[in-house]
């Protein structure tokens, strides 16, 4: 195999896998406040068409960004009212939440199909960007890649050294001693919950306006469910998503890359890669149920009713 191609192999890694960090660590971080929301491909997509839509308007991609974080967390504050103020089902709500994503992106994106607009470009970080391989794979990235990076190291220092992650996780592990000995555990996972909400708008922004900087209806193509199983896939650790994320990344640009060589299969069913091999984690793990058990937030998903 060429060198230079799998120098492009890593960079497109990079690049495809930073919407599935995103949507992880914004999932996990509501996870581990106790709080499931299955609403991610939903959100994602009002992200994407709501970023898209500020950039048309404004011509200014940064204004997009903004506007994509915003509809994730407009999207997930009505979550949070009914899963966590109205104490619905969790997973009934999230699941009502991408079926109505999904149908009012794909209605306010219907007149924005084909716009051309120029998008967030990458930007080499210099000196560093000119160091031979390592400078092609690391340093020429959009900002939105860069920033990725930070988000994570943000989530991996909070639940690792800081009080604010030890408050979350007390939340997620048993929320009525939390309360009891004065933690708001409605604040905690409304915060968490719009913490989530804003970062898989920013991945919905990451796709309209720097991975293809154009609008179609769905084009999130299932990264919200893969996202979803990528978090138990890292037992609800930081560092795991992002290794998980850069996997699904790599089998996501597989097929591509085999087409390229030559590799004769059917491209629907080299397509199906990164699908393959959600499927093929998820079973790796129920061999080790104990172990995933131990990892989980004990209140996870069980909703909670303060005493009066």
């Amino acid at each position: 195999m060429d060198f230079d191609l799998v120098v492009n192999i890593l960079f497109a890694t990079i690049r495809t896998g930073t919407p599935l960090i995103l949507i992880a660590l914004g999932e996990m971080v509501c996870e581990k406040s106790g709080v499931l929301n299955l609403g991610q491909e939903g959100m994602v997509l009002m992200g994407a068409v709501a970023g898209f839509m500020a950039a048309v308007v404004t011509g200014h991609p940064g204004l997009g960004v903004l506007a994509a974080m915003a509809a994730g967390m407009l999207m997930s504050l009505l979550f949070g009212f009914l899963a966590i103020s109205l104490v619905t089902s969790q997973v009934a709500t999230g699941l009502a939440l991408t079926i109505f994503g999904t149908g009012l992106s794909a209605f306010l994106g219907a007149s924005y199909v084909g716009v051309g607009i120029e998008g967030i470009g990458a930007w080499t970080v210099p000196l560093l960007s000119e160091i031979p391989v390592i400078g092609k794979i690391l340093f020429s990235h959009d900002p939105l890649v860069y920033l990725s990076w930070a988000l994570f190291g943000l989530v991996y220092f909070c639940f690792k050294s800081t009080r604010i992650g030890l408050i979350v996780r007390s939340v997620g592990e048993n929320p009525e001693a939390a309360n009891a000995i004065g933690m708001s555990v409605f604040k905690v996972r409304y915060g968490a919950v719009l913490f989530g909400g804003a970062m898989a708008g920013l991945a919905g922004g990451y796709l309209s306006l720097a991975y293809t900087p154009l609008w179609t209806e769905g084009m999130s193509a299932g990264r919200g469910w893969i996202a979803l199983a990528l978090v138990v896939f890292a037992s609800w650790r930081a560092e795991r998503v992002l290794l998980g994320a850069y996997l699904f990344g790599a089998a996501s640009i597989m097929h591509l890359v085999l087409q390229g060589l030559g590799f004769e299969a059917s491209p629907n069913l080299l397509a199906m890669l990164p699908y393959v091999a959600t499927i093929v984690v998820l079973v790796v793990l129920a061999n080790d149920a104990v172990k995933t058990r131990l990892n989980t937030p004990m209140a996870l998903g069980k909703p909670y009713r303060p005493q009066l």
